[in-house]
């Protein structure tokens, strides 16, 4: 038995680590971005939002994309999670760049969540 949990994954579950850089598409097949960090309920412990990079050229004009959890599905053939939206849709969406001082709050995750559809975690 190896001493690095995080390599370890068993039917639905996966360290959070691997999560990271996990590639994420729509319906049609088109990658949309990446994973680049995942936020957590301290309390109950589930994942609330994946953060998603999108956009931009060799990184520059990159933004962040909070897109809520439940949009996401894990899809076994692509290797990475499929949402039901397209780039028209997240370039209007509630965004943040790389490199500006943010700060969550509950009125942001609301905004995400009312975008998105999704019953409000806030």
């Amino acid at each position: 038995m190896t001493d690095d949990m995080t390599k370890i994954t068993s039917g639905t579950l996966i360290a959070a680590e691997k999560v990271e850089g996990t590639n994420v598409y729509n319906h049609q097949g088109d990658k949309l971005g990446t994973v680049d960090d995942i936020m957590i309920d301290k309390v109950s412990g589930k994942a609330i939002y994946a953060i998603m990079s999108f956009g931009g050229f060799l990184g520059i004009g990159e933004k962040y994309h909070p897109l809520p959890w439940s949009t996401l599905r894990y899809d076994e053939a692509k290797g990475g999670y499929v949402v039901n939206l397209d780039k028209q849709m997240l370039e209007k969406a509630p965004t943040y760049g790389m490199n500006e001082d943010f700060s969550w709050t509950p009125d942001y995750g609301r905004s995400v969540d009312s975008y998105y559809r999704v019953p409000t975690y806030w």
